[in-house]
């Protein structure tokens, strides 16, 4: 059984990821330039684009469109590689996790006492 932690380091990371890099060609960007500026390689970008990478999750409507918000702030430069930490936990943050271990077929009941506290949230 993987702790919620590893499941977003896994699942949950990438899928944003993809979501963002997505976003970020939607509106013009090239893939060296989406790569440069999510500072991963041009081909994890492809990946990414092409579901080979960040594809084991659907998130939610509201999530999405926190990314899309981001893509378009990195896109005017009203926001900077800088704030990708920042802003990919704050995403990550309106993740429902009991959502995902639903998708992954992960009984949350099986988890222990102590990795609950990432489930509080949903």
């Amino acid at each position: 059984m993987k702790p919620p932690c590893e499941i977003v380091v896994w699942y949950v990371i990438p899928a944003i990821r993809s979501e963002l890099a997505k976003e970020l060609l939607n509106l013009g960007m090239k893939q060296k330039e989406v790569s440069e500026i999510m500072d991963i390689t041009q081909p994890a970008v492809s990946q990414y684009i092409t579901d080979k990478r960040g594809s084991g999750i659907k998130l939610e409507d509201n999530v999405r469109n926190m990314i899309k918000e981001f893509a378009f702030k990195l896109y005017q430069n009203e926001a900077t590689k800088a704030d990708l930490i920042s802003t990919t936990c704050k995403i990550c943050g309106h993740v429902e996790l009991p959502d995902i271990l639903d998708q992954l077929n992960i009984d949350k009941s099986e988890l222990g006492e102590d990795c609950q506290s990432c489930m509080a949230r949903g």
